[in-house]
């Protein structure tokens, strides 16, 4: 049987560009299969393609369907190699016949992240400009967009200016060092492409100096989804090579390329905008699959989309609708004194359960800060502190494996500090977060008579918490739907005996449901 047999097993020889990324996944692919198939053996073999040389014309213009593959699809065409391992969305759609798709790999995160030289916001609060590197008009469009919120407060709105920048990422990371020759204040780059080079030791040696002192914010793909197919690889070979297809199947996800074709799909409805969006789609265990697409059309509109495997088909027009939300604004919060401020003192990081944990608090600028979702990113950047990254409203459980990717240079989750308010402590018993820290309280002041009014009169509940469904319960209207978001709200539902509870990317996506 193939793979038990070494001397059944041939020699692999793998076609790769010769950037330090590209042949740093070729290397991840090949380790991948080598181990799949013991005494397997895989050779590199570089080539440089015209993207390689060429790196000075903005991608946008680019008008070459083979840019970066004509080179490795020549040396696969004559058989001098067996395979190649190409960045999915480098390759044109419309490959040559006689090539198959034999495997894709499981993606890594599909995130862009923006690196910022260490003294970014000195020039930020001197209203100077911001030169951002990127030659991706998606890039630049949803990138300006998230900044003007989502850096930490000041006078007035941040100046920005794009600059195209292209090249090898090892190298464009190099232009926010402090004595680049070419200064930039912020590049915006793929995560995966990070990730990947930190895996390897030649790749990890080539950015650690650069990421040293860089502050980093990990764009939410609500507000900023990535190319189609960033993340993920596709490695081709030859139709007719039945012996390398058999091999490659070994190391081929089906999620990951099911989910590359949905985005193309999601992008191909927009016609000529398509350049100007992102599409990116991501595993989740409650709602199946969450599909975020967003940029600009032609005029200048607004493109946004949020799809999900398990939505209900049918809208429930007409229905009278209640949410928690709203409901829980109007309780007054209760800050508990001195405990956020004394928790982030010594917290290497800090999970923000939700804005309401540091409203009026100034806490230390030290840690690093993560938080729920975009509304309270937000928020806090309004209070002037500096957020990483969120779990885009989809639950903690969601971005835990992503706050353990050792790129970000994160500490452990046993160092970091959630704040959350007083009834909600218990419910991050199994996040693996080693201080669970109380910095409010909420207090109901209910009118019994309106709220019974109020409820009786709805047929569609949107719950922001367990105990608000608990305190409420006994004046539920019989046939009621309820609805909450995919987190922690849900376990605690159906913990609560609720089991016939929908689950929703947000707030917003049940109102445009329930419309």
């Amino acid at each position: 049987m193939m793979g038990n047999n070494e001397s059944q097993l041939p020699v692999l020889r793998l076609g790769t560009r010769d950037s330090l990324l590209a042949r740093t996944q070729s290397r991840l692919v090949a380790d991948s299969l080598m181990r799949a198939h013991p005494g397997l053996r895989v050779e590199l073999v570089g080539f440089s393609t015209r993207g390689d040389k060429d790196q000075q014309t903005p991608l946008s213009v680019v008008d070459d369907a083979q840019f970066f593959s004509a080179e490795l699809d020549t040396a696969l065409a004559a058989g001098d190699v067996d395979l190649c391992v190409h960045s999915w969305k480098d390759i044109d759609g419309e490959r040559p016949a006689e090539f198959v798709r034999a495997a894709v790999p499981v993606r890594a995160f599909p995130h862009d992240v923006i690196l910022f030289r260490s003294d970014v916001m000195e020039r930020v609060r001197a209203n100077k400009t911001l030169r951002i590197g990127t030659c991706s008009v998606r890039r630049q469009i949803n990138t300006a967009d998230f900044l003007r919120w989502a850096l930490p407060a000041c006078d007035t709105a941040p100046q920005l200016e794009f600059l195209s920048l292209r090249g090898p990422v090892d190298e464009r990371v190099r232009h926010i060092a402090q004595d680049a020759s070419e200064p930039l204040d912020a590049v915006v780059i793929a995560l995966a492409g990070l990730e990947r080079l930190w895996q390897d030791a030649e790749g990890r040696e080539a950015i650690r100096p650069f990421l040293t002192d860089a502050r980093w914010m990990v764009m939410p793909l609500s507000e900023a989804p990535a190319a189609a197919a960033q993340g993920a690889l596709a490695v081709e070979s030859r139709a007719d090579n039945d012996v390398c297809r058999a091999l490659l199947q070994a190391i081929h996800d089906p999620a990951t390329e099911q989910h590359v074709q949905t985005e193309q799909g999601l992008l191909s409805e927009h016609g000529e905008a398509a350049s100007r969006c992102g599409a990116t789609v991501i595993s989740h265990a409650e709602l199946g699959y969450v599909a975020y697409v967003r940029g600009r059309s032609g005029d200048g509109s607004i493109i946004r989309q949020t799809r999900t495997a398990n939505a209900a088909t049918i809208t429930h027009k007409g229905a009278r609708r209640w949410s928690g939300t709203v409901w829980q604004q109007s309780c007054r919060k209760q800050p508990i004194p001195g405990v956020a401020e004394r928790t982030c003192k010594t917290a290497a990081a800090v999970f923000v359960a939700h804005a309401d944990a540091l409203t009026g608090a100034r806490p230390a600028a030290t840690p690093r800060y993560w938080t729920s979702g975009p509304s309270s990113w937000r928020r806090l950047a309004e209070q002037g502190i500096w957020v990483e990254g969120c779990a885009d409203d989809l639950g903690f459980e969601s971005v835990r494996e992503l706050l353990q990717t050792p790129v970000l240079q994160l500490p452990a989750l046993e160092h970091w500090a959630a704040l959350t308010h007083r009834d909600a402590t218990d419910s991050w018993s199994d996040s693996g977060i080693g201080n669970v820290v109380a910095t409010y309280a909420i207090d109901v002041e209910l009118d019994e008579q309106q709220t019974r009014r109020e409820l009786a009169a709805c047929t569609h509940f949107y719950w922001s918490s367990a105990r608000q469904y608990r305190l409420l319960r006994p004046w539920l209207p019989a046939g009621a739907h309820h609805a909450c978001g995919s987190g922690k709200t849900l376990r605690g539902l159906r913990a609560a005996g609720l089991s016939d509870v929908q689950p929703f990317v947000s707030r917003r996506e049940w109102q445009q449901w329930a419309a």
